[in-house]
């Protein structure tokens, strides 16, 4: 399997020709142009970043003018993206437009951008601000509830955001708990709109080519700006309603078991068969299935804004944000489930891959069939309010304060399984020479006939997660001449996170649902109670593609699923709450050093933590007041124009970040399917490093840059999973949290236990760099008609690390989670005053996700590609007819397991989606 599909010599071949453009053109080319919009360096003072209700951009490249503007203006490291007008952003939401920035990667959820990676650093580190206040938004989709500090984007569509703006170096002004970088994500403010009324709409017909019909997307906004300049107002509200289907195949990981009987030995009998043990020990799929995944995503979202200016230098704006995200997530498998099941199996014949010991083909009888109709719903709500003052005492005294609350609650009525069995099923054959597309065949009974299945086991784990913040923060500006200032503040913010989790998971046969005669194993499938499932996708030839599976609802009636009591889920209810205080004091600075611009901020910020969490330990709901702790946090960012278009940055600072709010609890959770018991820790420390970046940027002509940044992080210390092996007594937890159909549940003892924690553990390094290039084609020409009206945008990011992962007593260095060490983005765009267009590339390289299990060490994801594009023509100044083209590749996820051997676990894809609409504005 080749992990990198694309050589690291790839983007930087590419990046390399356009350079050479801009190094070829002559000096007076470039100063023939119009000067750029003076961004002194020294008037980075008086506008922050986040202060956009002036921008006024009239097309794409006026925009990308806008970002590079404020990057320029900037002391650190800031990068910018200014959409041009509501429903602009061309992305189904914030963290799909995100990675267009330089360093930043996303993982997707179902073919949507859900996080996002900064400089190799995942979520986890990032902080993110929505109109100045911190908050997080959780959801679900694969891998579960987001339980901790990550932020999902895929809780918002894009059109309810103007701007985003990615602060990558630490400034004592700034909210602490990022190591990778603060995103401020903002609504826009009323005045930013014209005098008068304003009315934009934005509809959208979205169709996929792996989906039938068509999903509405639709966004408008109303913006009224007073007359007298003293007030103003604006409302917007997106809705969308889609669907995405995923199909491909999967092996839910591989691993090493005994089987009965290897090409007729009896395995139990005769120990020491070659045969027996060749097998024994290579690794086989736990459970080889095709299958689709089928998401349905209803999103509205909804924002108000209000802005006083009563007075010279009085500004107070009330920012209203709602959003609510509707999904479901539902699975059709037909599969046989080897995983621990092997000791009743009778291989008949196998080809082992000696490269990587994997049992790449099988013939096997008595083999257990499963067939799985699977679906969770969910409910993301998010609401935030901030009320924010900002007032000029003089000339030079500058108030300000903020005070908000924010509220994301994600709740999972129902996740819902219902599997049929045939438990002694002859004839099953799979081959993984392709493990892309294998065979998966059964060639013995029918698969489709309801008397052939029993309806064994069925589950149901509803959940809720939810986040509380409340922030009050204060602080003062004093310019004490002309050149300096002096900024000083306090701030105060308050957390709160809990969990619930409750189970209706039972074995048919032990409940009071059925009494199974002799010989049954559960209820008997009938026609009423099950449905035909036709797999559409690609598979290898000779692949089953029609099987029998249950009809959901049918049987949720059938039993009064919903009627049934719900067993607490003790390893998932827990609390935690957290106060944090901060102070800080900076200063500001602009001074000649050789006649030429020094800009500077240097300052500290103290932090006081405390954490009080919540859990059950040992079947006992305890509470632990973990001590509080403190963090002084200096910074130091300079500005040094060493001409008027190149500009040297320096930063140095201490970063820190909290550990995860889902990772602090007393308590453990118990998987009784992989004997797996997984223990939280309420005193983590948090992850904390020295931060140093550099970076030369050269502004060669109007809306141009070429730069480069080098970055490295010191990381002290951070929390690291470890492992031992161990019985399930020896862990104190109830045998009541088995899960009654497992095979834990049967045998406690029946195989060692892995026995996961968390622990304050050692540090790393991270350090790499980033090539940014942007360019309108009118530098090098104005004569020729359709290239003076091109440009392109690129950037490409390196980035790499070391981390020790304990793995029971051997310790493995490897790159931290979620780090790609080749990144990429290229747009290339086109627009006059009627037609634009754009097309964007992005890549990451792989990726690991977890350290995985069953004798795999390390799991991730092989590289992506995905190119979108997007057209709009101007019928009149009013009206605009669009198109955007998303993951025109069709890009298939491509999920590993086992960093030696590269093991697929998952290998499927989401199609291609098209939007076709218009935007209207007055």
């Amino acid at each position: 399997m080749q992990l990198q599909r694309f050589s690291g010599k790839t983007p930087v071949t590419l990046l390399a020709s356009a350079i050479a453009l801009a190094l070829q053109m002559s000096p007076q080319a470039v100063h023939a142009q119009e000067a750029a919009p003076a961004a002194a360096v020294e008037e980075s003072q008086d506008a922050t970043a986040t202060d956009l209700d002036a921008v006024v951009v009239t097309g794409f490249r006026a925009s990308l003018a806008e970002g590079l503007e404020m990057k320029r203006a900037a002391v650190g490291a800031v990068d910018a993206i200014v959409a041009e007008d509501i429903a602009d952003f061309p992305d189904q939401n914030i963290a799909e437009s995100l990675q267009r920035i330089p360093g930043i990667t996303i993982t997707r959820d179902s073919g949507e951008g859900r996080n996002i990676s900064v400089r190799g650093l995942s979520g986890e580190y990032t902080r993110v601000r929505i109109n100045g206040m911190e908050a997080i938004a959780s959801s679900g989709g694969e891998g579960g509830p987001n339980r901790g500090r990550d932020f999902d984007y895929n809780v918002f569509a894009s059109e309810l955001f103007n701007s985003v703006v990615v602060h990558k170096t630490a400034e004592a002004s700034l909210d602490e708990g990022s190591l990778g970088a603060i995103v401020d994500l903002n609504t826009g403010g009323p005045f930013g709109y014209k005098v008068g009324s304003t009315f934009v709409t934005n509809v959208q017909g979205q169709v996929n080519d792996l989906t039938d019909g068509v999903d509405p997307r639709v966004a408008a906004l109303y913006a009224f700006r007073s007359p007298s300049d003293t007030w103003a107002v604006s409302f917007s509200a997106a809705y969308s309603d889609d669907q995405t289907l995923e199909l491909g195949q999967n092996t839910v990981r591989w691993q090493q078991a005994d089987f009965r009987s290897v090409r007729g030995v009896d395995c139990a009998a005769n120990p020491s068969d070659a045969g027996c043990l060749e097998v024994g020990n290579a690794f086989h799929p736990r459970i080889p299935r095709y299958g689709e995944i089928d998401v349905k995503r209803e999103r509205l979202g909804l924002t108000g804004s209000l802005e006083l200016r009563p007075a010279e230098g009085t500004r107070i704006n009330l920012d209203l944000l709602y959003s609510k995200l509707d999904a479901s997530r539902g699975e059709k498998w037909g599969e046989v489930l080897f995983r621990g099941n092997e000791g009743g199996m009778d291989v008949l014949d196998y080809t082992i891959d000696p490269a990587t010991n994997n049992l790449t083909m099988m013939e096997v009888n008595n083999a257990w069939v499963r067939n799985e109709a699977f679906e969770k719903a969910w409910d993301s709500e998010f609401k935030q309010w901030t009320v924010n003052v900002e007032q000029a005492f003089g000339d030079t005294v500058t108030g300000h304060a903020l005070i908000g609350s924010a509220r994301s609650s994600l709740e999972f009525p129902y996740e819902r399984t219902f599997v049929y069995d045939d438990r002694d099923y002859n004839g099953f054959y799979y081959d993984y020479s392709d493990d892309e597309f294998p065979v998966i065949g059964f060639n013995g009974g029918d698969v489709t006939d309801p008397a052939n299945f029993q309806m064994a086991e069925f589950r149901d784990r509803p959940t809720s997660t939810q986040h509380d913040f409340d922030t009050v923060t204060a602080d003062v500006e004093w310019a004490f001449s002309t050149d300096y200032s002096l900024q000083a503040g306090v701030n105060y913010r308050q957390f709160s996170f809990s969990t619930w989790g409750g189970l209706r998971d039972t074995g048919v046969c032990a409940s009071d649902i059925y009494t199974c005669a002799p010989g049954e194993y559960g209820i008997p499938a009938t026609d009423d109670l099950s449905e035909i499932y036709d797999f559409d996708g690609d598979t290898g030839p000779g692949s089953t593609t029609r099987w029998l599976i249950p009809d959901l609802d049918a049987w949720v009636d059938f039993i009064d699923l919903n009627g049934r009591p719900v067993r607490l889920d003790q390893g998932n209810i827990r609390t935690v709450s957290e106060n944090d205080t901060g102070v800080f004091l900076q200063l500001n600075g602009n001074t000649l050093v050789f006649d030429r611009t020094l800009a500077f901020n240097a300052g500290v910020r103290y932090v006081e933590t405390e954490q009080t969490s919540s859990g059950y330990n040992s079947g006992a709901y305890v509470t632990i007041d973990r001590p509080t702790y403190t963090d002084t946090l200096p910074s130091f960012n300079a500005a040094y124009s060493i001409t008027d278009d190149l500009i040297w940055r320096v930063s140095a600072a201490k970063v820190m970040t909290r550990p995860g709010l889902g990772s602090l609890s007393p308590g453990g959770s118990v998987d009784s399917f992989n004997y797996r018991v997984t223990y939280q820790n309420p005193y983590l420390d948090p992850t904390r490093a020295d931060a140093y970046d550099m970076s030369l940027e050269w502004y060669f002509a109007p809306e141009s840059i070429l730069s480069l940044a080098l970055f490295y992080k010191d990381i002290e210390s951070s929390p690291i999973s470890s492992e031992r092996t161990g019985t399930y007594a020896s862990t104190g937890l109830p045998l009541d949290l088995l899960v009654p159909t497992s095979p834990a549940a049967q045998d406690p003892e029946g195989r060692p236990w892995e026995i996961r924690s968390v622990e304050n553990g050692p540090g790393g390094k991270v350090q790499g760099y980033e090539i940014g290039f942007q360019m309108p084609f009118a530098v090098m020409t104005e004569t020729v008609p359709v290239i003076r009206n091109m440009g392109m945008i690129g950037n490409y990011t390196y980035v790499d690390s070391d981390r020790d992962y304990t793995f029971g007593s051997q310790t493995i260095t490897e790159r931290l989670f979620g780090l790609s060490n080749h990144s990429y983005n290229f747009t290339l765009y086109y627009e006059n005053e009627k037609f634009s267009a754009r097309a964007s590339a992005a890549y990451r390289s792989d990726y690991l996700t977890g350290t995985s299990g069953t004798g795999n060490v390390f799991e991730g994801y092989d590289g992506t590609f995905n190119v979108d594009a997007s057209a709009n023509y101007k019928i009149n100044d009013s009206f605009e007819v669009t198109l955007e083209a998303l993951n025109l590749t069709d890009d298939y996820q491509d999920r590993w397991t086992d960093i030696n051997t590269y093991r697929r676990y998952e290998y499927d894809h989401t199609g291609r989606t098209y939007k076709l609409g218009f935007r209207y504005r007055f």
